[in-house]
């Protein structure tokens, strides 16, 4: 997930929008600003990282050889052709695969393992969303001391610094600064082709490594040390999620003639360049990407370099706010506050409680691991269970949803399975020396978004038990409560029985509005719903209506604007006769069948501590009355 809404001023409108040379310059400098940025580091640490290689002609070509063939197994092949055909109503990402299988196999004896599997990518796209800003801003800053070894002590400043900058801005919106995105890449790739090809044309024979037998001869040289190394090669392809995360934004073709005709040959050259610049100069594996570059050129480089992580960060975090916001509407978390930073574009959003985590966990990862270097060995681990996961998903649909023929369908998904388990096993390794940060990161994630669906679930299932029949109570109680003028909106969860903020209105005034309107918000699993079918209305009598309204789980719910097109409740909804009553429940943690005590009151914190429905749901705030009571959970 990245910074798609803030580029495309979309999120009440699905589909991608405006020209196809525009989209894909858009998708230059939005999805592929993590991929990009990956040259920085990722042969470096290929050659001197925690397992370094002998900086040798065998080496070389064999590194090499591996990056470019996991370029074109795993993002060419895998996502641009495969994955990216796999759209739920032309959005992209885990949540959005999740919805999708989801609503087409309904509920089988699988779906609880592919929600938790959906549920899990999630949850370590939040590790990959706290890393990726740490190494890559200091990864870029580093190079300073490639200028003059005299500024290494400003490094760490300087970075901490420019994320602190980073993660302030985002409350202003981003998308005037987003604008520049695509431009500013498009010079950052078209450095990353002239410095390669500079370097190359002293060895143009560095061209060999296409050739996969140079990856064979690799492992038959040192298969420990060539298989180690997978993890520091898939350094190469972070970020190639945003490819499947961000397409309904910009558009399968868009990113696709992005990938092919200018991401991916503008990364192999800068490759081939560093590989030649090692045949010629040994030494320069400590930084080969900045020494690629004449002296003069230097500075100029890191900066250019510090731009393009940057927005290779900023899509990251904007990321992090889509993917929340998909959780919340889809009952993974609880309400958030989520505030929206543009009048014009739904969605430019930005939410302050993910924002402000991510900031401290990014400096205690950047003070604690002090240099890229470090922070190689805690990042990819996240990124290469999140390929195996999609590939697991891609294998549901190819057998269940695709219907392909079996062996084709095993046979693909045998393959994935096989080149992005090795790569995992690989980053597995390094899980002693860092590792372990983003998969603690993501075990957290995943305790707290599935505490919150099952607390839910247990608490909806309390509610549904203790409810008693509308019918039933509007036969009871309607015809002996005194009325009075105008119109009454009960939130409820349920779709079923009475409210209890009915049920207490009754209890502690005795009245009841001429018109009560008991009504649902239930998020559907696609990304977005046309404007007829969103409401659906029944009739009880007496002046009782039950209205269910619907949306997508990339939308917002604007509750008294999406009245305001309600008919069929007995005529107009007016604002200023119109109340709304909320049921805020204590629950008390007990020890009934359900969760664990210790998950029940984690559940109890969020719910006291979740934004108020009122704000969520955009209520006026003098017309909305909050009736509360005790749940036991």
């Amino acid at each position: 997930m990245s910074m798609h809404d803030e580029l495309t001023g979309r999120g009440a409108a699905h589909g991608a929008r405006g020209p196809l040379p525009a989209l894909a310059l858009g998708a230059l400098g939005v999805v592929f600003g993590d991929i990009g940025t990956s040259p920085l580091y990722a042969l470096k640490e290929s050659f001197v990282g925690h397992h370094p290689l002998t900086v040798d002609p065998a080496h070389i070509y064999g590194v090499l050889s591996l990056i470019f063939w996991t370029m074109m197994m795993i993002v060419t092949v895998k996502y641009v052709f495969i994955v990216m055909r796999a759209d739920n109503d032309g959005e992209g990402g885990s949540m959005a695969l999740l919805a999708m299988i989801g609503r087409r196999l309904g509920s089988g004896r699988w779906t609880p393992a592919i929600t938790a599997l959906g549920v899990l990518a999630t949850s370590l796209f939040y590790g990959d969303a706290i890393i990726t800003p740490a190494i890559s801003v200091l990864s870029a800053i580093e190079g300073l001391t490639v200028v003059e070894a005299g500024l290494s002590p400003l490094v760490l400043p300087i970075a901490i610094c420019v994320l602190i900058a980073l993660f302030v801005i985002q409350s202003f919106g981003t998308a005037k600064v987003g604008a520049l995105f695509g431009p500013v890449m498009a010079v950052y790739f078209l450095t990353l082709a002239v410095l390669g090809i500079a370097n190359i044309l002293r060895h143009p024979e560095i061209f060999q490594i296409i050739n996969p037998a140079w990856a064979f001869h690799f492992f038959q040289l040192d298969p420990r040390l060539a298989f180690l190394a997978l993890g520091s090669v898939v350094l190469a392809v972070t970020g190639a999620e945003a490819l499947y995360a961000d397409m309904g934004h910009f558009g399968r073709k868009a990113i696709s003639i992005a990938w092919l005709y200018a991401a991916l040959p503008c990364l192999m050259l800068n490759y081939l360049g560093q590989g030649a610049l090692l045949l010629d100069n040994p030494a320069a594996a400590q930084n080969p990407f900045f020494l690629l570059a004449p002296e003069w050129a230097r500075l100029p480089l890191v900066i250019l370099a510090t731009l393009a992580t940057v927005i290779a960060s900023q899509a990251v975090i904007s990321g992090a706010f889509s993917v929340t916001r998909q959780a919340v509407q889809l009952g993974f978390l609880p309400r958030l506050r989520i505030l929206h930073t543009s009048a014009s574009a739904a969605g430019q959003i930005y939410v302050p409680l993910i924002n402000w985590a991510l900031l401290v966990f990014v400096i205690l990862l950047v003070l604690g691991f002090g240099s890229s270097s470090n922070l190689a060995a805690a990042y990819g681990i996240a990124v290469t269970g999140t390929m195996v996961i999609t590939t697991c998903m891609m294998g549901v649909l190819a057998f269940s949803v695709w219907r392909w023929n079996r062996l084709l369908a095993a046979g693909v998904t045998g393959l994935f399975l096989i080149i992005d388990g090795a790569y995992f096993l690989s980053t597995a390794t390094k899980i002693p020396d860092g590792g372990w940060f983003p998969l603690l990161v993501a075990a957290l994630s995943f305790l707290v978004l599935t505490t919150w669906a099952t607390g839910r679930r247990i608490m909806r299932n309390s509610l549904r038990e203790d409810a008693m029949d509308l019918d039933l109570f509007i036969r009871s109680a309607g015809p002996s409560l005194k009325r009075v003028p105008g119109t009454a909106i009960f939130l409820s969860s349920s779709a079923e029985g009475v409210p209890p903020a009915m049920l207490h209105n009754v209890k502690h005034n005795r009245i009841l509005h001429e018109r009560n309107i008991i009504l649902t918000v239930r998020t559907e699993d696609v990304p977005h719903l046309p404007f007829d079918g969103r409401t659906e209305a029944q009739d009880h009598g007496q002046g009782f209506y039950r209205l269910i309204l619907r949306h997508g789980f990339m939308e917002n719910v604007d509750v008294p604007a999406a009245m305001k097109a309600v008919r069929d409740c007995g005529g107009p909804i007016g604002v200023a006769d119109t109340s709304y009553f909320l049921s805020r429940e204590t629950l008390v943690p007990s020890s009934r069948p359900g969760m664990a005590i210790w998950r029940e009151r984690l559940f109890a914190w969020m719910v006291r501590n979740a934004e108020s429905p009122m704000a969520f749901f955009k209520l006026p705030t003098n017309r909305v009355v909050e009736l509360g009571s005790q749940l036991e959970i």
